[in-house]
C-alpha cells in the first residue's frame, strides 16, 4: 500500500489485528527485512512496516535528511495511515531503524507505550565518521557488514573506489548519509524513560556488543539481551528467538 506524507511517496504494508506493532528497517533495506518475524508478530499484533523514505518502495528525500528527518516524517505518515503518536504498542527499530527511533521517542514524534532495540545504531565513533571522509576498500567493506545480503551482492559487482559502500548502493542517499553518520544518540537514549528491550547478535560487526552495552547503561528501564552465533541481521537468522523476547518483554 502507499500513502503521500510529506508529499513523498511511502509505501508501507499493515497486517492483522491486536495491538499496533511499527517495525523500522536500516539503511540500504526494506520493510521486507521483517518478513518473517511479522509473520509471528502478526498473531498478536497489528503489523505495520514502513518502507523510510529514499529505500524500499518509498521516495527519497529531495535534500539530505538526518534522524530527526526521517523521525517527523515516520510520524506524518504513520498519522496519514491513521495511527496516532500514542497508538503504538511496540515501536520495533534495527540498525538505523532503532537510531530513528531513539531519536522519535526523545522527541516526543512518537510515544510507544514499549521500544524494542534490535541491533540498533546511533553510536558514533570516529570508525563510522571515517567513512564520511574516506573512499577506502577497507571502510567499505566494513561499513557493508550492515547491509541486508541482497545489497552486499549487488555490492560485489561494484568498485570500492569512491566513498564506502552505504555511497555504492545508496547513490542517491549520499546528503542524508553524510548527517546520519555523524548523528550520536546516546544523549537522546539518555532520557528515554518507557520499557525497552535491547536485543543483538554474538557476532555483529556492525552494532557490536559494546553498543548493546552503551544503551543498556544509558536507557534506564531497559533489558538486554544476546544471541548467541547470531550476526547483525539476527531478526531473520532467529525470527523465533528473537520474537520470544519481543513477547515476553510485552507480556512483563
Amino acid at each position: 500500500m502507499q500513502i503521500l506524507a510529506d508529499n513523498l511517496v511511502v509505501s508501507y504494508t499493515k497486517v492483522g489485528s491486536g495491538p499496533i506493532a511499527v517495525l523500522l528497517h536500516g539503511w540500504a533495506d526494506s520493510g521486507h527485512t521483517f518478513d518473517q518475524l511479522s509473520k509471528l508478530l502478526v498473531q498478536n499484533y497489528t503489523v505495520i512496516t514502513i518502507d523510510l523514505a529514499g529505500f524500499g518502495a518509498s521516495q527519497a528525500p529531495p535534500i539530505g535528511w538526518g534522524l530527526i528527518e526521517f523521525a517527523k516524517h515516520i510520524q506524518v505518515a504513520l498519522q496519514k495511515i491513521g495511527i496516532m503518536p500514542n497508538d503504538i504498542a511496540l515501536l520495533i527499530g534495527h540498525s538505523n531503524g532503532g537510531a530513528v527511533a531513539i531519536r522519535a521517542v526523545a522527541q516526543g514524534l512518537l510515544r510507544p507505550k514499549k521500544l524494542v532495540l534490535i541491533a540498533s545504531s546511533g553510536i558514533r565513533d570516529a570508525g563510522s565518521r571515517k567513512v564520511v571522509a574516506t573512499g577506502v576498500t577497507k571502510v567499505a567493506k566494513l561499513v557493508s557488514y550492515a547491509l541486508p545480503s541482497s545489497t552486499r551482492a549487488a555490492l560485489r559487482k561494484k568498485h570500492y573506489d569512491r566513498a564506502g559502500s552505504d555511497y555504492l548502493v545508496a547513490e542517491h542517499m549520499q546528503a542524508s548519509f553524510k548527517k546520519i553518520v555523524k548523528d550520536d544518540v546516546r544523549a537522546d537514549a539518555e532520557i528515554i524513560s518507557i520499557p525497552t528491550c535491547l536485543i543483538y547478535g554474538e557476532l555483529d560487526t556492525a552494532t557490536p556488543l559494546n553498543y548493546a552495552q552503551l544503551f543498556h547503561s544509558l536507557i534506564k528501564n531497559s533489558q538486554l539481551h544476546i544471541i548467541q552465533n547470531a550476526d547483525h541481521f539476527l531478526h531473520q537468522q532467529y525470527a523465533e528467538q528473537v520474537y520470544s523476547f519481543i513477547i515476553r518483554f510485552d507480556k512483563s
